[in-house]
């Protein structure tokens, strides 16, 4: 897709995204321990059946399910030599359920690695994976990639570079951040107006947040965020901070809670939303009712 096309579309509305795919697989009986990409492969229908789900709750992009898609993350679940092949797969089967009328965003999660001199991994060899990663999502039929969940500025700028290498399509960057003493900051330690200006200057279509919060933490995060820059901003709450109870992980935040609360998130600055973990179908479904009731 042509950067200008998603640009012109944001300038025109809100976009709304779809919601948790990890928790909507665990679900429908993806087991602790198991690579959630593995099902693209395995499992081809429960995934494509979880696209649709959202197309029909009204989503205008869906999310593949590749987050932990690198040669790093699935060699830990013994799928390192078919990288190309589970976001190929992920991007195709989001490609038939999304149709013609929806974008498919190939998703690029962080790779769990540090880089030297923290850790082992040198930055070719992290961007490299990137790379990878990236061209076999938009060779499977990705329109635009979104880099989500990072913590470290250093990894989320090779994954920028390294799609920049692919192509010239959109690329939307986001971070998790959490409430600290100092203020929002990723677990790395990255705050906000640091993480904003380095995604900007390295040709991030958005930025923004997601994963790691509620909502009421998010309308706070993008205020921050559009207190500092006036690029597209994409919010994706989790349903809640996630709680286990009788031995399964529950999120408390119900569609209508968190519908009721869009608007405000809206008024911060949001211009793409959706949902991340623990948020389903019916959150989605409840957030196209109030984005089309406000005619946003």
């Amino acid at each position: 897709m042509e950067r200008g096309i998603f640009h012109q579309r944001l300038k025109n509305g809100v976009l709304l995204f779809d919601g948790g795919i990890g928790t909507q697989l665990q679900e429908r009986g993806l087991g602790i321990g198991v690579a959630p990409e593995s099902w693209n492969i395995e499992h081809p229908d429960w995934v494509r059946e979880i696209h649709r789900s959202y197309v029909d709750a009204g989503a205008e992009a869906l999310t593949t399910n590749s987050f932990g898609g690198s040669r790093f993350k699935l060699e830990k679940g013994g799928f390192g030599d078919r990288v190309v092949e589970i976001n190929s797969a992920a991007a195709s089967l989001a490609r038939e359920a999304a149709g013609t009328g929806t974008w498919v965003a190939g998703s690029v999660g962080p790779t769990g690695e540090f880089l030297e001199p923290l850790g082992t991994v040198h930055p070719d060899q992290m961007k490299e994976a990137f790379r990878i990663q990236v061209k076999a999502l938009i060779d499977g039929g990705a329109d635009l990639i979104i880099i989500e969940t990072m913590t470290a500025l250093d990894e989320i700028v090779l994954a920028i570079q390294a799609a920049r290498d692919v192509g010239d399509f959109p690329i939307i960057a986001s971070m998790t951040f959490d409430p600290t003493k100092q203020g929002y900051r990723t677990m790395m330690g990255v705050d906000i107006p640091t993480a904003v200006r380095t995604l900007q200057e390295e040709g991030a279509d958005a930025v923004g947040s997601n994963c790691g919060n509620g909502i009421d933490d998010f309308i706070h995060i993008v205020g921050e965020i559009r207190a500092v820059t006036d690029r597209f901003i994409v919010a994706e709450a989790n349903a809640g901070i996630p709680e286990l109870q009788d031995g399964k992980t529950v999120y408390r935040e119900t569609p209508e809670m968190m519908s009721s609360k869009l608007p405000k998130l809206l008024d911060a600055g949001a211009t793409i939303v959706g949902g991340c973990c623990g948020t389903t179908p019916e959150h989605i479904r409840q957030f196209r009712d109030v984005i089309d009731r406000h005619g946003i």
